[in-house]
């Protein structure tokens, strides 16, 4: 098994509820995300939500987004901040609940201004990191390399495909140095080449900062359990109205985080076929 060690709590729900026009939709949400740290390795965490369609998986990612509040609960999040002392600069620690625009957020349409070309897309999500401030043009060059889109960087949203579309909105949001970034249905409609292509990308996203998160939101249970180090299943109890988070499965635990030929893995099953008896 790869050593590991979970530190502080990054994110963390705390009875998390939401209803509408009286009726539940989501009921006592917890769970907490841990900074994972692998010794001589920059390791980010890679986090799935998995639930059937309707369970309500999209309100759960309004919700950690910031974009909706929970009728009862909150989303607290653990911010790095830069600070001066009279040693230099340094990084302090806060912890408050979460804000629209706190987290990277890539929708699954990949939505994208049409009258701007991809470079100037880049430009101005650069301009809003202040830690990159003189620094935006060369930044946009070495993501536009690392994800194969340098070729692309002058044209505009109509004229790319559907992965190129997907790898500028991850740009976008890197660039912009958040340290959570939120991904709805990432694998959905994708054909086997481009999905294998996209799961890679998402891991050397992973591996770009100690502190990076990746909050994967979707119903693709074999993709989203080979990428993970950590997956919550939102299910439904009997009885009770509302979904919740029904299970948490360590997959670091099990040996199948970190694990190139996870899918060739006996556990890598037996976790699938034990992840759809919760749905």
């Amino acid at each position: 098994m790869t050593p590991y060690s979970k530190k502080e709590v990054l994110l963390q729900t705390e009875n998390v509820s939401l209803a509408y026009d009286g009726r539940t939709i989501l009921r006592d949400i917890n769970f907490c995300i841990r900074d994972i740290v692998r010794p001589g390795l920059q390791q980010g965490q890679v986090v799935s939500l998995i639930g059937r369609s309707g369970i309500g998986k999209t309100q759960l990612f309004r919700i950690l987004s910031g974009l909706r509040k929970p009728d009862r609960g909150k989303v607290v999040i653990r911010e790095r901040k830069p600070a001066e002392t009279g040693g230099g600069a340094i990084e302090i620690w806060q912890q408050r609940v979460v804000e629209p625009g706190d987290m990277g957020v890539i929708f699954q349409n990949y939505y994208q201004f049409g009258w701007r070309t991809v470079r100037q897309s880049l430009m101005l999500a650069a301009r809003q990191n202040k830690c990159l401030a003189g620094k935006e043009e060369s930044a946009i060059l070495d993501y536009a390399a690392r994800f194969d889109i340098s070729d692309v960087l002058n044209h505009y949203p109509a004229q790319l495909s559907g992965g190129q579309q997907q790898r500028v909105s991850i740009i976008q949001q890197l660039l912009k140095g958040a340290d959570f970034l939120l991904l709805d249905e990432p694998f959905s409609g994708l054909d086997v080449c481009v999905l294998d292509k996209v799961t890679e990308l998402l891991l050397q996203v992973s591996l770009s900062d100690e502190l990076k998160t990746l909050i994967i939101v979707s119903h693709d249970i074999a993709t989203s359990v080979a990428i993970s180090d950590t997956v919550f299943i939102l299910g439904r109890e009997t009885g009770r109205e509302g979904s919740t988070l029904v299970k948490e499965i360590d997959l670091m635990e099990r040996g199948l985080a970190w694990c190139p030929d996870v899918r060739r893995e006996k556990a890598f099953a037996e976790t699938l076929a034990e992840i759809k008896s919760c749905l």
